[in-house]
């Protein structure tokens, strides 16, 4: 009868306790995504050093109304045939400081190669972002406003940083959860020109 009361809390702590441990063997930085070999979600976004881009982060368009800064706005179909680096981010993110530099230095070395790299500002506010950008000394590549998160949410972020990897097809050919690292970028960069049409010569 003593034992009753020990086997009932083991019969619940066991299984806690177990599926634990099996949580613990899970790689958090290769959460996989629903998007894996599929379509990427468009996107038409302003960059953030667009004329005005601040104010116009919380106002919503009119509907059948013309945008006055559509010509500037960025689509990622513009890109159609070449390789894109999506990289969600934000000021209040400390890994993001992490892969600041390798993100903008491997930029600007596949730039030539005909990969895209953008950044996407999530849950943040612009001056935050500028003042970041500033203090990080800049970067290689724009970022880009996604007001009410509809892109990180097309893109079904798990948090941030978040870097997506898009094919020369539009498809997500990798997704990795948390900061990248230079031997990263390249290697994946490497898989996503490999599997692609040849490069077109200088």
């Amino acid at each position: 009868m003593k034992w009753r009361p020990f086997l009932t809390v083991a019969a619940i702590v066991v299984p806690i306790l177990a599926l634990f441990a099996f949580g613990m063997t899970i790689d958090q930085r290769t959460v996989p995504s629903p998007l894996a070999g599929g379509q990427a979600p468009d996107f038409k976004l302003l960059p953030l050093d667009a004329e005005m881009a601040e104010s116009q982060t919380g106002a919503e368009e009119l509907d059948g109304a013309p945008d006055p800064d559509d010509s500037v706005r960025i689509r990622l179909s513009d890109h159609a045939g070449e390789g894109v680096v999506v990289n969600f981010w934000a000021s209040w993110c400390l890994p993001c400081r992490e892969e600041h530099v390798p993100l903008s230095r491997v930029a600007e070395a596949y730039r030539e190669r005909g990969v895209a790299f953008y950044g996407i500002l999530y849950n943040d506010s612009p001056s935050n972002a500028r003042r970041w950008l500033e203090e990080m000394g800049g970067q290689s590549y724009p970022t880009l406003l996604d007001p009410g998160s509809r892109t990180a949410i097309d893109y079904g972020l798990y948090g941030v940083p978040e870097t997506f990897f898009i094919g020369r097809d539009g498809r997500v050919a990798y997704k990795h959860f948390g900061p990248v690292t230079e031997r990263l970028l390249i290697d994946q960069l490497e898989r996503l020109l490999a599997d692609g049409p040849e490069e077109a010569a200088p």
